[in-house]
């Protein structure tokens, strides 16, 4: 048995693309993106602003024929050197308390994904996704792995924090990556945590701003307004963690669903720690009343570029979008681009010797 060095570049296409988070992290690493896959157009101009000269294809991929990819971007099947990411929208598995019935279309897409990789049998995988995403047998995810290890791939999958990998926030995400190539591990944490007050505040660039903020210029440092009833509760919520507790029961400012006194999801209108790692930046970050988005110490929400920053993306990555909640959405669904240039890392390493 010999071994032999690669010396051809790595290069990917990227399904459900969204903004563009794991494509601008792979090209961090060094990997060719060819181009970002969706089928929600409005990503189009965020995507290709920031990772030219990739392109965005606006696509079903339910109903998109895995052989037209051949004629966009000139792929072929068996390449060694093409990598395949798939992290599809996941709303239908998350742990978080939200309504099935709107992302029902969303819960088999991972086999959809898996009819491309079928056809290409590209030499790498990545899938990344909600940690509530299972892989039993029989499940969706289940039934992926099944047929990957079939068609002759080494597979590692498991459920990692982001905060372990250098993000500042407690993401718990499903990772797997996969070979016919070679053998794969996920990569190791080895970043020291950091926390909301290592990122975000004014020493970091982030001017205090009140409730309503908007900056049209590209850093973005908007926020999103609050009725007068949420800024006198805001007033009165703690710095640095603080929640509800000092005005639930006041009457005017109580919220009827919590009126009972149970003391559930005390995260809502609660505000982030300093010294912490932020909670899971959702597609609602901006609001206080989704969680505990609000600022540690200023009475508003988080703002666009403090989410975006707190999802691991550089200050003079350009969102395009026609709402705060466009902006957001983008923000809350995307892969963590220094978790994406940690993975591509990963696989470049992972791909400099191949058994021949």
């Amino acid at each position: 048995m010999s071994i032999m060095k690669r010396s051809i570049k790595l290069k990917a296409v990227d399904f459900f693309s969204g903004a563009g988070g794991l494509s601008y992290g792979l090209r961090n690493a060094g990997i060719e993106v060819l181009a970002g896959l969706d089928n929600d157009k409005s990503c189009k101009q965020t995507y290709e602003t920031n990772n030219s000269p990739a392109v965005f294809l606006d696509q079903d991929i339910s109903r998109y024929e895995p052989y037209k990819l051949e004629r966009e971007l000139g792929i072929t099947r068996d390449d060694d050197n093409l990598i395949f990411a798939g992290c599809a929208p996941c709303q239908y598995w998350t742990v978080i308390n939200t309504s099935k019935d709107k992302s029902l279309k969303s819960k088999d897409l991972i086999l959809d994904f898996q009819r491309f990789v079928e056809y290409y049998r590209p030499g790498f995988i990545i899938v990344e996704n909600v940690p509530g995403i299972s892989s039993r047998k029989g499940s969706p995810m289940g039934s992926f792995i099944d047929v990957v290890e079939t068609l002759g791939y080494n597979i590692a999958h498991g459920v990692t924090s982001m905060s372990e990998f250098g993000i500042p926030q407690r993401r718990r995400r499903f990772t797997l990556l996969a070979s016919r190539v070679t053998k794969v591990t996920l990569p190791i944490a080895k970043q020291t945590e950091l926390t909301v007050r290592d990122v975000l505040g004014e020493h970091n660039g982030f001017p205090r701003i009140q409730a309503g903020t908007r900056d049209n210029t590209v850093f973005m440092h908007t926020a999103a307004g609050l009725s007068k009833k949420n800024l006198t509760r805001l007033q009165m919520t703690k710095h640095d963690g603080g929640d509800r507790s000092k005005w639930q029961n006041i009457k005017k400012l109580e919220l009827p669903c919590y009126a009972n006194g149970n003391k559930i999801f005390y995260d809502t209108y609660g505000r982030i720690w300093w010294d912490k790692p932020a909670p899971t930046i959702t597609t609602k970050f901006f609001s206080i009343s989704n969680g505990r988005f609000a600022h540690p110490e200023e009475n508003r929400a988080l703002s666009l570029r403090e989410g975006a920053t707190l999802q691991s993306f550089p200050k003079k990555y350009r969102f395009v979008g026609s709402s705060v909640d466009s902006i957001a959405k983008m923000i809350g669904n995307a892969v963590p681009p220094k978790f994406a240039e940690i993975l591509g890392r990963h696989i470049i390493k992972l791909s400099k010797l191949i058994e021949d």
